[in-house]
């Protein structure tokens, strides 16, 4: 049965749509009491209390939450160690039942889930309650893979007198670290795949989201039993205290540089502990003479400036063939007009503001920047709004290899550049250091052949008119980066993330 809402929905069922605006009014009048950490199913008031505002209305606070002391986080990882064993040891089949039974919560409570991630993050309506039906098909992705797989115990060829079996074992703890922009899915999707497992958990909200993944926790720990998921809240202390803690392995998705420390930290001592991080994208869509300018400009602009570009595989980048640069930059600047910026309680709303002060300064700074190295053809920051909004920006002309087409800048921002013919597109869309997700538009097969061959991406689409770099959905396609955007070479969504949660163990049982 097909998901009610996804990320390429058009719009809401009327019901759906009114059930999110009374969310989104709820969640705006925010919260008395802080909301505490939770280790072995019990609430822990600890910590000093900071606020989330609302970045439609800075100043009001929508969340609140306590940080962490170090003392909590270990206390937290303590808790997740003592239920190992038993949640581990419990039949798989038992552990995908649980986590069935919060997978239909999630979607029962699409709109109120929608509605806090709204008020959060800025986040429009039909992205919001997308991603509440994410975290559900997330789950179900988890689920029928370890079914399909039998829990990861595979029988080898046995002799006369043993009894051979492979078996993929949970390492243990995971500490999970959860961004902003998908407070909800991203951190479903790397708990439920350690669940699932047989690992436990300590959840790290983002401090920018501290409710939207408490609310998804919350949903997850009421099916499942004491200590097996804890939540500590805070922001990069206490990131850094889980992990510093005695946890077996991290999930990890945000930036890069933050990335690769936690990889390199979990890589220093007697042996190496699991990072499985996914991280930041400065991603391509190639347009060639053959391609179809209209399916372009689409697939482009829904890519770009959905949630208002901060999205990890959001379009950075187009490399557009010379003989078709001018017409396509037409085309991408009349659609992005048409865009309405402003709060996501009016439905006609398709960008909220950007989440916070820093990416608006960052985003200020490379507009100036833009319009002194190249030509910013269209958007900017809108005067006279209380938040940080900003019209969809297209910048053209800047010289080859700007620091603006290599740097991710996770906004509403787009840089065009021309190049002459196939080969030269290719190396400017693979001359980063980032590897996420990239696109092509074209009707010629040999190029689309020679894309697929040569792109160093992990999410790949060709002709995509729903999103030229976005869209992934669960056991649909996977999400993978390479070079600077992943850590393990493999990536959520798909086939093969639920072995990186696992160590493999051969057995050899003889007869007695």
């Amino acid at each position: 049965m097909a998901t009610a809402v996804n990320y390429s929905s058009q719009n809401l069922e009327s019901s759906l749509d009114e059930a999110f605006e009374r969310a989104l009014a709820r969640a705006r009048q925010g919260m008395s009491e802080a909301l505490p950490h939770v280790v072995a199913g019990k609430p822990v008031a600890d910590g000093e209390v900071f606020d989330r505002f609302d970045p439609v209305m800075p100043g009001e606070s929508v969340s609140r939450a306590l940080a962490a002391p170090a003392g909590v986080v270990t206390d937290a990882v303590a808790a997740a160690k003592e239920t190992t064993r038993i949640w581990r040891n419990r039949p798989y089949q038992d552990r995908i039942a649980l986590l069935r039974a919060a997978k239909a919560e999630f979607s029962g409570r699409a709109a109120e889930i929608a509605g806090v991630i709204s008020a959060e993050t800025g986040k429009t309506r039909l992205e919001a309650v997308a991603e509440a039906y994410e975290a559900g098909d997330l789950i179900e992705q988890y689920c029928a893979e370890l079914e399909r797989h039998d829990g990861f115990v595979t029988p080898m060829r046995s002799q006369a007198e043993e009894r051979n079996t492979d078996v993929l074992r949970p390492y243990g703890v995971f500490g999970v670290i959860a961004p902003f922009n998908f407070p909800v899915a991203l951190s479903v999707n790397m708990t439920a795949a350690a669940l699932v497992t047989g690992n436990t958990v300590v959840l790290k909200p983002s401090d920018k989201t501290p409710w939207s993944t408490a609310l998804a926790a919350e949903i997850l720990g009421g099916h499942l039993p004491d200590g097996v998921l804890n939540v500590v809240h805070g922001g990069a202390a206490t990131g850094q205290a889980l992990a510093e803690a005695d946890v077996d392995g991290i999930a990890f998705t945000g930036s890069a540089e933050v990335g690769w420390s936690l990889v390199r930290k979990l890589g220093d001592g007697p042996w190496a502990r699991p990072v499985l991080a996914e991280m930041g994208g400065q991603n391509p869509a190639i347009v060639t003479a053959s391609a179809d300018l209209d399916a372009a400009a689409e697939g482009i602009v829904r890519s770009a400036f959905g949630l208002s570009g901060q999205k990890c595989s959001a379009c950075r980048r187009v490399v557009v063939d010379g003989a078709v640069h001018d017409q396509l930059v037409d085309k991408l600047v009349e659609r992005a007009k048409r865009l309405s910026v402003g709060d996501p309680a009016d439905p006609t709303t398709d960008l909220g503001p950007v989440i916070d002060d820093a990416i608006a300064a960052r985003l200020d700074q490379a507009l100036a920047t833009a319009g002194r190295d190249g030509t910013v053809v269209t958007g900017g920051r809108i005067e006279g709004q209380r938040g940080n909004f900003f019209a969809p920006a297209i910048v053209t002309g800047l010289p080859a290899a700007h620091p603006l087409t290599r740097d991710e800048l996770f906004a509403p921002f787009l840089t065009v550049t021309r190049v002459d013919g196939f080969a030269a597109a290719i190396a400017e869309a693979n001359a980063v250091n980032y590897g996420l997700s990239a696109g092509i538009f074209t009707t010629d097969d040999t190029e689309r052949e020679r894309f697929l061959d040569e792109i160093e991406a992990g999410v790949v689409y060709v002709n995509r008119r729903e999103g030229a770099t976005t869209g992934a959905w669960p056991g649909i396609q996977s999400f993978c980066g390479w070079k600077a955007s992943g850590s393990s070479g493999k990536g959520g969504l798909g086939p093969w993330y639920l072995p990186g949660f696992c160590r493999e163990q051969s057995r050899t049982i003889g007869h007695p």
